[in-house]
């Protein structure tokens, strides 16, 4: 448990007083303290303005802390249970990828699951890492991985002993958590480090009832969305490390490399005071969100054809453990897919809902959601029996491994040239191209382009969904390889 004064927000304190010290702003940002009366200003008031200060004397520096933001951190750190914290203005996409760039070096390995986020493999292609990927436990009626396979992990280990690290999702998208405690301890034996992607997790120390954080599991480095499931300002995340495997000096220099230099105050300090409400008053709201959940979770079974999913589901389709401040609903049984009852629960009810896959949707929970915002989103289910069809949606989602022709960084930096999607039938991969959300890629540089890549992209496609890409209209970006002989094994 905690053992410094988490009422304490020494950033927050600090830049406050600074707002209202009477300061002749002479510096940047040119909005001078809100100075300017446009109409973003008019709407938003004075106070955020004032917080939005760019690093005058007496307000620390994050790119070296040695005041008020390293006395944040530590605090932070000491909240979730972690030796070192550090600040993350660019979201934990920055994060992921200097925990990668800090542990694995070019051509050295780093095993990973292959439904990582396009962070994960934007990492790879700055740190020059290969990946080996592993398969995950796939719930096939849903679509979704579940985690890690332990046993697949140490077939892994043992055919790449050489592998600096593991890489884990903790939890997934969709809430599902792996042993991560049998995880670490089979890394370590094996002079391995465990990197955390957890941007869907930070809220998991705060509570008992959740499944088990990466600090908590002895995890050599975390990094998570403070404000996904806390409540910071959207952007600002924090990377979390425990244990002597890491340099901390190395940790700072590699973000340092990845942050700005103009680094937001207003989201220091949103993320000083959203760890310090949780580590004060966290456990007990977060009991009261999983009850929350846990009765939506019951209407929503009572509505014929829908099914929410439950942490017995998942652990019957071989998920180790759940999130329950998480809703998943399968709607397919009603004849629409998900990305159908997206729509409409956005069109009919105004409910925003997190994401859509083939079977269901998706619901994020966090201790701002309401017995309202629960009662709503029933609500809003019951209307879409209207939209019933007499179909059965027989697409499942497809996790293919496609064969690796090189490491994603050489095909990033590889001569590249556009084909027609028909065309790109073998083609090798020049980008990543995801759905967006989640952002998990269904090709990543490097990789070769196989028919159900090309299947999956035109249904994605097809259904309207967010499609993340270089790719112009009809066309998709490869690698020219007839020109792959100037550059390989350069970079």
């Amino acid at each position: 448990m905690a053992k410094l004064d988490q009422k304490k927000t020494p950033f927050f304190d600090k830049i406050k007083a600074y707002g209202k010290s009477g300061t002749t702003p002479l510096d940047v940002p040119g909005h001078k303290l809100g100075s300017i009366h446009n109409e973003f200003r008019e709407y938003l008031g004075t106070n955020a303005f004032l917080l939005d200060a760019n690093a005058p004397r007496g307000l620390d520096n994050l790119s070296k802390p040695k005041g008020v933001i390293k006395e944040a951190q530590a605090l932070a750190a000491d909240a979730f249970g972690a030796d070192h914290a550090y600040f993350l203005l660019n979201g934990t996409s920055q994060g992921i990828m200097a925990m990668i760039m800090a542990s694995v070096r070019a051509k050295e390995k780093i095993i990973i699951p292959r439904n990582v986020h396009k962070s994960a493999i934007n990492g790879l292609i700055l740190s020059g890492a290969m990946p080996i990927f592993m398969k995950p436990y796939i719930d096939t009626e849903l679509g979704i991985a579940n985690g890690i396979d332990i046993d697949e992990l140490k077939e892994t280990i043992e055919e790449h002993p050489d592998a600096k690290a593991i890489f884990v999702i903790n939890p997934t998208y969709f809430g599902v958590a792996s042993n991560l405690k049998e995880i670490v301890k089979i890394a370590h034996e094996h002079n391995m480090l465990v990197l955390c992607d957890e941007a869907h997790g930070s809220h998991f120390i705060f509570n008992d009832k959740l499944p088990m954080s990466a600090m908590e599991a002895g995890a050599d480095m975390a990094a998570g969305s403070i404000h996904k499931t806390i409540g910071s300002l959207t952007q600002s995340s924090i990377l979390l490390t425990k244990g002597n495997l890491v340099e901390p000096s190395r940790v700072q220099s590699t973000l340092n490399v990845l942050q700005t230099t103009s680094p937001s105050s207003l989201f220091m300090a949103s993320l000083d005071t959203a760890r310090s409400f949780m580590a004060t008053k966290g456990s007990k709201l977060l009991d009261n969100l999983i009850q929350m959940a846990d009765e939506a979770r019951k209407e929503i079974n009572q509505i014929d054809g829908f099914k929410a999913i439950t942490k017995s589901d998942i652990i019957n389709q071989k998920g180790f453990d759940y999130d329950e401040t998480k809703i998943m609903v399968k709607v397919s049984d009603i004849g629409i897919t998900g990305f159908e009852a997206y729509n409409l629960l956005s069109m009919e009810s105004n409910i925003q809902m997190e994401l859509a896959e083939t079977h269901l949707v998706l619901a994020v929970l966090s201790i701002g959601t309401t017995k309202k915002d629960l009662d709503n989103f029933v609500s809003g289910l019951k209307k879409l029996k209207d939209y019933q069809k007499d179909i059965k949606i027989k697409h499942k989602i497809r996790f293919t491994y496609p064969d690796s022709y090189t490491r994603p960084r050489e095909a990033y930096h590889a001569p590249k040239k556009y084909v027609r999607l028909e065309d790109a039938l073998n083609e090798v991969a020049a980008e990543n191209i995801m759905v967006y959300p989640p952002g998990i890629p269904l090709v990543i540089p490097g990789e070769i382009i196989n028919q159900e890549i090309l299947d999956d992209l035109e249904f994605y496609m097809e259904q309207g969904s967010t499609i993340l890409s270089d790719t112009e209209d009809g066309y998709i970006k490869v690698v020219d390889k007839d020109l792959w002989y100037k550059y390989e094994g350069d970079l």
